[in-house]
C-alpha cells in the first residue's frame, strides 16, 4: 500500500468547512511571540538535558579531588549518576541545585544537589510538552513541541563538551544558566489560553492569545472554538469515566508509547556505546560521547524541522524500521563475536559484561555502524515523538493527571529495562537480548499502524472530538 493512501486511512476525517475556517485563520497568525514563549519554555529542557549530561565529566573529575571530603567513591559515584528515579517526586529550582553542588564542601552537599536538580527535571519533563502544545496551533505545533527532546540532547552534548574545557565546579556554573534565564524569561509569558478559558478567566485568555498569535488574528474566533469544546468539562474526573473511550484510548495510546519508547533499549545501546567506540580505536571516552551526542542533536533537529510536513505516523514507521535493524545488526555482531567454550558462550562462565568476549577488532565497524543507525533511527521518531503525542491526545481535564502517569511509566521502564540489562545478557545471551530490542521495535511498527493517530494539521479541539466518536475511532483500528 502506497505509504500516501495509508495516511489517508488512518487520518482524521476531512472537515472542509472548518478547515478552511482554520486555515483563514492561521494565515493572520504572527508566530513571533510564540516562538518567544516556546523558548522560554525549553530553557527547561535544555537544564534537564544539562542535569543528564553534568554527572559523566563531573563523576570524573571528583573521583580525583584534592579534597578528601568529595572524593566519590564508586558507590557514591552511582548515586550521583542515577537519580532519575527521583525526578517525579516534587520539583524544586534547577539554581538551588547546582549552587549546592558549586558550593559542596563534602559528598552529602554534591548527592542532595543533584537530587534537587533531578526533582526540577521531573516536573520539566511533565510540564513543558503540555505548556508547548497549549500555546501552539497546528501549523508549528509539531516542530516546536519536538524541540522539547532537542533541547534536552542538546544539553547533553554541551555539558560533555563543557566539560572537557572546565572542572566540575565551573561546569555546575555553566549549567546554572538556562534555569536562570528560564526564570526571567517565564515571568513575562502568559498562560496557556485553554488553561485561562477553562478557568473562565476571559480577559487574560484573550490577552494571551493577542500576545501568541500577533494583533491580525482573530482571537475571537479561537477563543470560541477552544471555549465549545469545553462548556461540558468538569475540572476533575471521576474514576468510573475511566470507561469513557474518549479518556480511556488516549490514556493507552500514551501510556504504550512510553513503554515500547524504553522497551526498544535505547539506555542499553547508550552504555555499551563509549565500549564500542573503545573497541574502533576511539580511545577518548568523553569524545566518543560527545559524538554520540552530537548524532541525537543533528537527527532530532531533522525531526522537528520536518514533522509537521511529514507528520508523526511517517515517522514513527521509519525510526522503527531503523531500529528494528540496527539492534538485529547488533545480535548478528554479539553471535559472531562471543566465543563459544563447551557449547555454551564463554561470558557464562563469568559475571556478564556489556562488552564480547575476545578480540574482535575486525568487526567494530558493525558494532559502531549499528550504534549510530540505532541512535539516528531513535532520536528522528520514538526519542521526541512520544513526548509530542502525548501533549497532543489527553483531554483537557485529564491533561495532567494522564501526562504525570505517563512521565512516571517512562522513567519506570527506563528504570526497569537498565536494571534487569545484565540479568537479561546472562539469561538470553547478549545476541538473544539484542534480538529481544529489534522485536519490540518491529512491535513498534505495528502499533503505530494500528493504534496512533495521525495528529498533523489539527487542533487540540479536533484531536478530542476523534476519540469522543466511536466511528472515527475504528478507522484507527482502536476498537
Amino acid at each position: 500500500m502506497d505509504p500516501d493512501d495509508l495516511e489517508n486511512l488512518l487520518a482524521f476525517p476531512r472537515e472542509p468547512e472548518n478547515e478552511n475556517a482554520l486555515n483563514r485563520y492561521l494565515n493572520n497568525v504572527r508566530n513571533r511571540n510564540l516562538y518567544l514563549a516556546t523558548f522560554a519554555a525549553v530553557l527547561g529542557p535544555l537544564s534537564f538535558g544539562f542535569v543528564l549530561g553534568y554527572s559523566s565529566p563531573a563523576i570524573s573529575d571528583l573521583k580525583d579531588v584534592e579534597d578528601p571530603r568529595l572524593v566519590l567513591d564508586k558507590n557514591a559515584a552511582s548515586w550521583f549518576g542515577h537519580w532519575k528515579l527521583s525526578l517525579m517526586l516534587c520539583s524544586l529550582p534547577f539554581v538551588l541545585g547546582f549552587v549546592l553542588i558549586i558550593s559542596a564542601q563534602n559528598v552529602w552537599m554534591l548527592l542532595v544537589g543533584r537530587l534537587l536538580t533531578g526533582l526540577a527535571s521531573g516536573v520539566t519533563s511533565l510540564v513543558v510538552p503540555v505548556y508547548i502544545s497549549e500555546t501552539s496551533h497546528p501549523r508549528v505545533r509539531g516542530s516546536l513541541g519536538s524541540c522539547v527532546q532537542l533541547m534536552v540532547v542538546t544539553g547533553i552534548v554541551s555539558s560533555y563538551i563543557a566539560g572537557m574545557l572546565m572542572d566540575w565546579r565551573w561546569l555546575a556554573v555553566f549549567c546554572c544558566i538556562p534555569p536562570v534565564l528560564m526564570l526571567i524569561f517565564m515571568f513575562f509569558m502568559p498562560e496557556t489560553p485553554r488553561y485561562l478559558i477553562n478557568r473562565e478567566k476571559t480577559v487574560e485568555a484573550m490577552s494571551a492569545l493577542r500576545f501568541l498569535r500577533g494583533p491580525y488574528a482573530d482571537h475571537e474566533w479561537e477563543y470560541r472554538q477552544i471555549e465549545s469544546s469545553g462548556d461540558d468539562q468538569e475540572t476533575s474526573l471521576a474514576f468510573a469515566e475511566l470507561r469513557n473511550p474518549a479518556i480511556y484510548k488516549p490514556f493507552l495510546i500514551g501510556i504504550l508509547m512510553m513503554v515500547f519508547q524504553q522497551f526498544t533499549g535505547i539506555n542499553a545501546i547508550m552504555f555499551y556505546a563509549d565500549t564500542i567506540f573503545e573497541e574502533a580505536n576511539f580511545k577518548n571516552s568523553r569524545l566518543a560521547s560527545v559524538i554520540v551526542g552530537l548524532v541525537q542533536v543533528v537527527f532530532t533537529a531533522i525531526a522537528a524541522m520536518i514533522i509537521d510536513k511529514t507528520g508523526r505516523k511517517v515517522l514513527l514507521l521509519i525510526s522503527g524500521v531503523i531500529m528494528a535493524i540496527s539492534a538485529a545488526a547488533f545480535a548478528v555482531y554479539f553471535s559472531l563475536t562471543t566465543p563459544v567454550i563447551n557449547n555454551k558462550p564463554a561470558f557464562l562462565d563469568s559475571p556478564p559484561t556489556m562488552a564480547p568476549v575476545g578480540p574482535v577488532d575486525h568487526l567494530a565497524w558493525l558494532a559502531l555502524a549499528s550504534t549510530g543507525l540505532f541512535i539516528a533511527g531513535f532520536s528522528i521518531g520514538w526519542g521526541p515523538i512520544p513526548w509530542l503525542v502525548m501533549s497532543e491526545i489527553f483531554p483537557l481535564r485529564t491533561r495532567g493527571v494522564a501526562s504525570g502517569i505517563c512521565v512516571v511509566t517512562n522513567w519506570g521502564c527506563a528504570f526497569l529495562v537498565t536494571k534487569e540489562f545484565h540479568d537479561l545478557m546472562l539469561f538470553l545471551t547478549p545476541y538473544g537480548t539484542y534480538g529481544l530490542f529489534a522485536g519490540f521495535c518491529a512491535l513498534n511498527v505495528l502499533f503505530t499502524i494500528f493504534w496512533v493517530p495521525e495528529t498533523k494539521g489539527k487542533t487540540l479541539e479536533q484531536i478530542e472530538a476523534h476519540f469522543r466518536g466511536s466511528h472515527n475511532a475504528q478507522r484507527f483500528g482502536i476498537q
